[in-house]
């Protein structure tokens, strides 16, 4: 019987056959928890299952990236632990502060691969699957038993296949593509299932990642590039690790990338989303770009095109936050760097930032920010008063100029 990619790659890891609303017990390839979640996971591992070591040091990774620097002396406690188990447990695949966001650096590194099943503390591990990976994110107990066993259990879930026809205008983004799905689908829409992207020829490495990262808003269970050209270039992809012509999809969806423009998704809700020509004016107090869904190179580069050799906003903070120590390096080696930095724009050691609202750019009642992360729940970067918009990295360079959320197409920028 023909499968999904999904289907394909739980039944490769289990052994046998399967497919859509099968259970299943499957080894893990990766199994990853973050500075915010690894605590509880520890607890639950050595004092409710008695494990005294990890199945396997180097099929699991733990990072400091959530609140890193720690802001506080539990956070820091909190740290501290992590770094003993650690070394108790010989775990070379740990990433300490300033080395970046879990789920960049699981690619970077090279701890997610493709047709393997990844796991993570974290909602937005569905970002492996920019590389065919299956990855998904699991609460602090699956974890845990994972960290113990090797092993985790799935439901195999079924799919929604998206065709994507076209190339992107200039100054629309992959955020903006994921941006739109989300609104005209509904934040509950893939609740459970895997979302699979066909003819992504033309969206780069990074543009997937910062795809199949938003499939957490629509509830995915895991979002996934299908392997193509670019994926074969950068990585060993299976033979097998492909959808059938034939495979089920319990929805098909075809999506024109030419016909996109900028969106926006307004307060307090991912799914709350307008194309940026119906937005009524919005003045800003913060600009935030980052994050696993928009701290890469390439849209640092992006803003940098736009904030080059002009000055922020008055009154307007810009805070920038690179995924990765790799992606620093990078953007102070080619430029990048100095010419946000030119602008005014504030720079953050590399990690997650403000994007949950623990340190580093809390914002305060009354305040309206424009993020390039992936959610804009009411108090997630701090007050519950304050207002958070999403947006590409192109429209929040453009909007810390203006000091007002803004078309980046308004003027061509050099």
């Amino acid at each position: 019987m023909a499968q999904t990619l999904a289907e394909r790659i739980i039944s490769h890891a289990a052994g046998r056959d399967l497919h859509a609303d099968d259970m299943t017990v499957v080894p893990v390839s990766m199994a990853m928890s973050i500075d915010s979640i690894a605590p509880n996971v520890i607890k639950i591992l050595t004092e409710d299952l008695g494990a005294d070591f990890v199945f396997d040091p180097q099929r699991v990774a733990l990072f400091v990236d959530h609140v890193a620097p720690a802001s506080n002396i539990s956070t820091a406690d909190a740290q501290v632990a992590i770094r003993r188990f650690v070394r108790e447990q010989s775990i070379e695949n740990f990433f300490d502060v300033g080395r970046g966001i879990c789920h960049q650096l699981m690619i970077e590194e090279g701890l997610a691969q493709p047709g393997e099943i990844a796991m993570g503390s974290d909602s937005h591990s569905t970002l492996y699957g920019a590389i065919g990976c299956f990855g998904t994110g699991m609460g602090a107990t699956d974890i845990a038993l994972a960290f113990a066993t090797g092993r985790t259990w799935l439901r195999v879930p079924r799919t929604i296949k998206v065709q994507l026809q076209g190339a992107l205008p200039e100054w629309v983004m992959a955020k903006d593509l994921a941006l739109k799905l989300i609104g005209d689908l509904g934040a509950d829409a893939a609740t459970y299932r895997a979302v699979e992207f066909h003819g992504a020829e033309d969206l780069s490495l990074a543009s997937r990642m910062s795809l199949c990262s938003m499939t957490t808003e629509l509830g995915a269970k895991a979002g996934m590039v299908v392997p193509d050209e670019l994926t074969r270039s950068l990585y060993e992809v299976p033979e097998w690790c492909y959808p059938d012509e034939d495979a089920h999809y319990i929805r098909e969806i075809k999506f024109d990338l030419s016909a996109l423009e900028p969106q926006i998704a307004c307060p307090h809700s991912v799914d709350h989303v307008l194309p940026i020509s119906d937005l009524d004016p919005v003045k800003v107090d913060q600009v935030f770009i980052g994050t696993c869904t928009n701290g890469r190179l390439e849209d640092l580069r992006i803003a940098a095109r736009i904030l080059g050799g002009r000055q922020i906003a008055s009154g307007v903070r810009t805070l920038i936050v690179p995924a990765s120590h790799r992606v620093l390096e990078g953007a102070i080696g080619d430029g990048t760097m100095a010419a946000l930095l030119g602008a005014e724009a504030t720079l953050g050691t590399p990690g997650c930032g403000p994007c949950i609202g623990r340190h580093m750019g809390v914002l305060g009642r009354g305040e309206v920010c424009l993020s390039t992360a992936n959610r804009n729940f009411q108090g997630r970067m701090g007050s519950p008063e304050a207002k958070i918009y999403l947006a590409s990295p192109a429209v929040a360079a453009a909007t810390a100029l203006r000091g007002r959320i803004t078309d980046p197409r308004e003027e061509q920028w050099r």
